[in-house]
């Protein structure tokens, strides 16, 4: 005859086995979604890459044509100027920004957060049309300002040595706000013992910051740089609105994306474009892969 305490047990387990399948039913959504729009694009793509338009075996051919191709390197170049001076524009502000929201803007961090979110509610295309609007003189709000500094006309405000700048301008204006909200999250997540614990020891609002709070979020940077390096990569709406825009003024193959839809659009060669779309994916991957190794990414403290 089983006892209260067997049958108690018994039901404790029950109830353990049925809390098992919890965790993935939460995660099957994502998953199937990921398998949908992630990984069957991906396999496509690779197995695109890889044939010739008839559908026999290509190997190496698309790549080697996609690379030799004048405009590769250009396009490349573009992007990687343009990586360089948003990723650390990240690095640097959002970070900074964070921190003061957390130590020094506490008073007022709802309304803080709240301003930093706003434009992140524009789509990047629209985002991208605000700020054509703002670099135009003959309608910017800021015409003086820019005929001041010698822009009379929106071609000049768009010349191809400004181009990376204006662009991670746009993507900053536009993406920074959710991180710094990621980032006052992780901040939040730090032990406020281990802080006071600094005070305590006469650490100041700088040294708690660098030897403490920013260390402690290492991880999160990594992830923010990852994220935000593959999508820097994939560049597109950006220059595509702005060669429109200019009729010309900025080249339809400025980024590698613009290529990839030239060479499936244009030309009707798909299996290129999927080579190039490759090879940014294989170049994310191996930087994605150096910060997770670097940084311990994936290891449980």
């Amino acid at each position: 005859m089983p006892t209260p305490f067997a049958s108690q047990s018994h039901r404790h387990v029950k109830k353990e086995k049925g809390m098992g399948v919890v965790p993935y039913l939460f995660v099957a959504p994502y998953v199937i979604l990921l398998v949908i729009y992630g990984i069957v694009p991906v396999v496509y793509a690779f197995l695109l890459s890889l044939s010739h338009p008839d559908g026999s075996f290509a190997f190496l051919d698309n790549f080697i044509q996609v690379v030799n191709d004048y405009r590769f390197l250009t396009s490349m170049k573009n992007v990687g100027i343009y990586v360089v001076i948003w990723l650390s524009s990240l690095l640097i502000l959002v970070v900074l920004l964070a921190l003061l929201t957390h130590q020094a803007f506490q008073h007022f961090s709802k309304i803080a957060r709240f301003v930093y979110y706003i434009p992140g509610a524009l789509a990047g295309a629209a985002s991208t049309l605000v700020w054509m609007f703002m670099l135009d003189p003959s309608v910017s709000p800021v015409s003086s300002f820019l005929n001041s500094i010698g822009i009379e006309s929106f071609a000049q405000s768009v010349g191809p040595d400004k181009l990376p700048w204006i662009f991670a301008v746009i993507a900053f204006w536009s993406g920074a706000g959710g991180w710094i909200i990621i980032m006052y999250g992780a901040l939040n997540g730090i032990p406020h013992e281990v802080i006071e614990a600094a005070r305590v020891d006469g650490a100041g609002m700088f040294t708690t910051a660098t030897r403490i709070q920013v260390p402690m979020i290492l991880k999160w940077i990594a992830y923010m740089l990852i994220m935000s390096f593959a999508t820097g990569t994939q560049l597109f709406v950006e220059p595509q609105l702005l060669a429109s825009a200019t009729f010309g003024g900025v080249s339809e193959s400025w980024s590698p994306n613009q290529l990839s839809l030239v060479y499936a659009f244009h030309y009707a060669d798909f299996n290129s474009a999927a080579a190039l779309n490759m090879i940014l994916l294989i170049i994310s991957l191996i930087v994605a892969i150096i910060v997770i190794r670097k940084i311990k990414l994936f290891e449980v403290e």
